[in-house]
């Protein structure tokens, strides 16, 4: 296996960063309707704010025009009325209208970078993905994904809305009321934003293992459910429980920790808004009882501070939220960071295949410097010929397969493909010249058709069925009630080992490459299914180069010449008989294997 490559590790420090980079995902260049959108949504923001601070003036309005000696403006007192209940409707009309425009440029924002980073994650090497833990992938995708909702719902309309707030709060007070108000309502939220600042700080790093424990508990339920068979063959349910149950037991643990953490937080913050609102309000009492201002003064200060600390309550949640939002965004940003350890030259060519001639010239290939697989492997299959590479497990066989398709490039030679180096062509036309048939076929989780289908993009019915017929499955197919629209299951785990590499052939079939590479196709099956997969590969096979990873030795006798590996280094090579006669490594290895076939038949022939 190759090792372990590091990660990078979410840095919250880092984080607006990576909010710096999203930003021209909701001013695209290209969408001139989005960044009307964005426009508009922005002129609702200022709209809603202006109505908000409209409605204490017309509320204290009403209430100076119900004091002692003012009844007869009570129909001005009624209008009043009408403007503040008209300006609280006003604020909920555009917000929610603000939301409905810019509902579509957040989701188009998120669609692009998710599709930017799904992209990107199929560009990475085989290495990255050997690595990394499915669950917690799909799990750093999903936050990252939610985070931009969250991010762009509370920066924009709610932190810059309420710094607007807060400062047009403070230009009033100073008119009406003097600097004395302005200044403890300064102070006020200083206090309050230092105290949520630094509560919220202690409550990330709570979030941070609560993080981890949560994806933890996920991975160890899908890696569990993924392998079910095994858990059964083992017995081992009460062995997956009892780690589940610990990996749960310790998110139940921090989750207790974050919330009871939020609980005194909000304890916080309410004492200190409910100290100021209480100082507030005792000075314009006192300020009415002096003659200073009016009964509609105190109302107006009540209503305008009771307005500002309810965005500033869902401060601590709105902090967290950011905080939390962009060290998910920076996990995503990090896939997007990831490096293709395999890339095409620029402008590269396709490859243009006649007649899928390979060849190996002096090839190296190491997962680390430390650890070489290949050793000057060195190798010529002619156009249309078959080539077999043998060898004990660990010898390297299967890594051949995976350098053709340059899921790795090689560290030392070069592999050409009709006398062209697969390192200076295009990879896309590269995997479309190679069809594999592998030891373990995984399918996707839909129907039969849809995974015969996927061996050319396009491909029709008949063409899929005519695919099935080439791999003899398509009677097994039309025997099923639902037919080529039979779901295989979770990997293809409703159907058999035979059945499965039979679907792997059709689709190799309907992909139709001029090079094909057998890689230990039949080992994991029985003689007899193996026996008639066989006959279909040597069909499929007879007007392709061929190369046969193979670990049974019966199976690659017709080779035109097998190539015998051990420890990464070609040791032999000829045709089956010219190894035999030579009775080297080749040679042991079949009388090994016919020896073990043979006591096979006698135990068989005793039960």
């Amino acid at each position: 296996m190759p090792p372990t490559a590091t990660e990078k590790t979410p840095n919250p420090e880092n984080g607006f960063a990576a909010l710096r980079r999203f930003l021209p995902y909701l001013w695209p260049a290209d969408r001139p309707a989005l960044r009307l959108r964005v426009v508009a949504a922005m002129l609702l923001v200022v709209a809603a704010k202006v109505v908000v601070l409209y409605a204490p003036f017309a509320y204290k309005a009403v209430i100076d025009h119900m004091a002692p000696g003012h009844q007869d403006t009570v129909a001005l007192a009624l209008a009043l009325v009408v403007a503040y209940i008209g300006a609280r409707f006003a604020t909920t009309f555009f917000d929610n209208l603000r939301n409905a425009i810019f509902e579509r440029v957040g989701q188009e924002a998120a669609r692009r970078l998710s599709m930017e980073v799904f992209a990107h994650l199929h560009r990475l090497s085989l290495r990255f993905h050997l690595e990394r833990r499915t669950g917690a992938l799909t799990r750093v995708i999903e936050r990252g994904t939610k985070s931009i909702d969250t991010m762009l719902y509370f920066l924009l309309f709610n932190i810059v809305p309420t710094i607007f707030e807060l400062l047009a709060v403070c230009v009033i007070f100073f008119a009406k009321f003097g600097p004395g108000l302005v200044v403890a309502t300064a102070v006020m939220v200083v206090i309050y934003i230092a105290f949520t600042q630094r509560m919220t700080n202690w409550r990330i790093s709570l979030r941070r293992i609560w993080t981890q424990s949560d994806s933890e508990a996920t991975q160890k339920a899908v890696d569990s459910l993924l392998n079910y068979e095994t858990v059964k063959y083992f017995g081992a349910e009460s062995v997956e429980q009892r780690r589940y149950g610990e990996s749960v037991r310790l998110l139940v643990d921090t989750t207790t920790k974050v919330e009871t953490s939020l609980a005194w937080m909000n304890i916080g913050q309410a004492f200190i808004t409910n100290v100021m609102m209480a100082g507030a309000m005792a000075y314009s009492v006192w300020g009415w009882s002096v003659g200073r201002f009016t009964v509609g003064d105190v109302v107006f200060v009540n209503t305008m501070l009771a307005q500002l600390f309810r965005p500033l309550d869902f401060l601590g949640m709105v902090y967290r939220e950011i905080r939390q939002g962009l060290i998910d965004m920076e996990a995503m940003f990090n896939l997007v960071d990831t490096n293709e350890e395999v890339t095409d030259i620029a402008d590269a060519p396709a490859l243009v295949p006649m007649g899928g001639g390979v060849r190996f010239e002096h090839v190296d290939f190491a997962y680390d410097p430390e650890r070489q697989i290949l050793h000057d492997v060195d190798f010529t299959l002619p156009a249309g010929g078959t080539l077999a590479v043998v060898g004990h497990s660990g010898a390297g066989k299967s890594t051949i397969a995976r350098l053709l398709f340059r899921f790795y490039d090689v560290t030392g030679g070069r592999i050409l493909i009709d006398g062209q180096d697969i390192a200076r062509v295009s990879q896309t036309s590269l995997r479309r010249a190679i069809g594999i048939v592998p030891q373990d076929t995984v399918l996707f989780n839909d129907t039969i058709g849809y995974n015969i289908a996927y061996g050319r993009d396009g491909a029709g019915h008949d063409e899929v069925v005519a695919a099935a017929r080439g791999a003899a499955i398509h009677d097994f197919i039309e025997s099923l009630p639902d037919g080529y629209n039979t779901r295989v299951g979770e990997r293809g785990l409703k159907l058999s080992g035979g059945e499965k590499q039979r679907v792997a052939i059709a689709r190799t079939l309907l992909k139709d490459p001029q090079l094909l590479i057998l890689d230990e196709a039949t080992s994991a099956l029985d003689s007899r299914t193996e026996a008639e997969i066989q006959e279909t590969l040597r069909r499929v096979a007879e007007r392709r180069s061929t190369i046969i990873v193979a670990h049974r030795l019966s199976t690659i006798v017709h080779a035109d010449e097998i190539v015998v590996l051990e420890q990464g280094r070609i040791v032999e090579r000829g045709t089956h008989a010219q190894l035999i006669a030579r009775a080297g490594l080749y040679a042991d290895m079949w009388a090994r294997q016919a020896s073990e076939a043979e006591e096979a038949q006698e135990e068989a022939e005793a039960a």
